[in-house]
């Protein structure tokens, strides 16, 4: 018998199925209170009453991986990216005070492969088990002409609640507030295009020894997951008033991000001197010779998160993160300034070069 028109034309309505049946028990894995019905629906349904709140304010935030996925593909790797896409996506919600409550994918390609789409998926659950969030449906495209075979390409969607009288605004922090840092789990998913570039400017390839460390290769450290910060803050940000503003460290590094949730006539004073710039920051400025100041706008420079804390709660605030697994480093102070440059960093030239 004949296969149908729209297989002969590219797309296969049987794998897509099949790939449903594979990531139903991983989107049952990330169950939480809320949740109304399963997969297969025309729509997802979250009841946010039952998720516990009484008078919620909706917060929601949408992204994708960025060209990580083309380091992925040539690597073979695939269950890594689905972590990276929940955490671009919730890291954004926790800077609101929201808690994310439910994800939705969007996974497109010339071609689905079954097992790699499953991949994929399971890198999400596991990035929405981390952040406490329901993945509760999403969708497959099968596209032929619009990617080349074998790639594929990601998005994510997410929706978060946080209680009206808790929201983070950053519209209370004043001069002489102290800036913390959180540790990054790594390169996260910002300035791949750059990392990409001086790879290849080396003649190197993924699978190449680390410079650094030869015991590992460059694949590991550079697809290692973008950390997710919200089972570390979220008791901070909806419990107590110890936290006054948060900037999640993604495009734009930390001169264009820390800026964004500070009030005008504020400026922030970094020193580079109160954390170590890691290896694989270190060893792509010497590669592509990057100046301090392009580092620091392009990439997190070992700083994923940072919180805006009162002089006085900074002891207690660092004890509460490191004890829920966070390292964290006090890196600055907020300064009256009327300046143009909203964030200066000394000390780069000594602990940087």
């Amino acid at each position: 018998m004949k296969q149908s028109a729209y297989k002969d034309s590219g797309v296969d309505i049987e794998a897509g199925d099949a790939l449903v049946e594979r990531i139903k028990p991983m989107a049952k894995s990330t169950h939480r209170a809320g949740i109304m019905g399963g997969l297969g629906g025309f729509g997802a349904l979250f009841d946010v009453k039952a998720a516990g709140y009484q008078d919620p304010v909706i917060v929601s935030s949408t992204d994708g991986v960025g060209t990580k996925i083309r380091v992925a593909i040539d690597c073979n790797i695939h269950n890594t990216v689905g972590i990276d896409l929940v955490a671009m996506c919730v890291n954004d919600l926790i800077v609101q005070g929201a808690e994310p409550l439910f994800f939705l994918d969007y996974f497109a390609s010339s071609k689905l492969n079954v097992d790699v789409a499953a991949d994929v998926v399971s890198g999400i659950a596991e990035g929405c088990r981390q952040a406490g969030c329901a993945l509760i449906g999403g969708e497959t495209a099968e596209m032929p002409s619009m990617y080349a075979e074998g790639d594929y390409d990601l998005a994510g969607f997410t929706v978060g609640a946080v209680e009206r009288d808790k929201m983070l605004t950053g519209e209370h922090i004043h001069e002489g507030d102290i800036v913390l840092g959180l540790a990054a789990s790594g390169l996260h998913s910002n300035g791949f295009s750059l990392v990409r570039k001086l790879i290849a400017d080396q003649s190197l390839t993924y699978q190449c020894p680390l410079p650094y460390d030869t015991d590992r290769k460059i694949s590991d450290e550079v697809l290692i997951p973008t950390r997710i910060y919200i089972k570390s803050l979220l008791p901070l940000a909806q419990n107590t008033s110890l936290i006054k503003g948060l900037a999640n460290i993604t495009g734009g590094g930390l001169l264009e991000n820390i800026p964004r949730v500070i009030p005008e006539g504020l400026a922030i004073d970094l020193d580079a001197s109160a954390w170590e710039l890691p290896p694989v920051f270190r060893w792509l400025k010497q590669a592509g010779q990057i100046g301090n100041e392009d580092l620091a706008r392009t990439l997190n420079c070992g700083i994923g998160m940072v919180a805006i804390v009162r002089d006085a709660d900074v002891s207690e605030v660092i004890k509460l993160l490191t004890d829920a697994g966070e390292t964290v480093f006090p890196i600055g102070k907020i300064l009256s300034s009327p300046r143009e440059t909203r964030v200066h960093i000394h000390h780069m030239e000594e602990n940087w070069n």
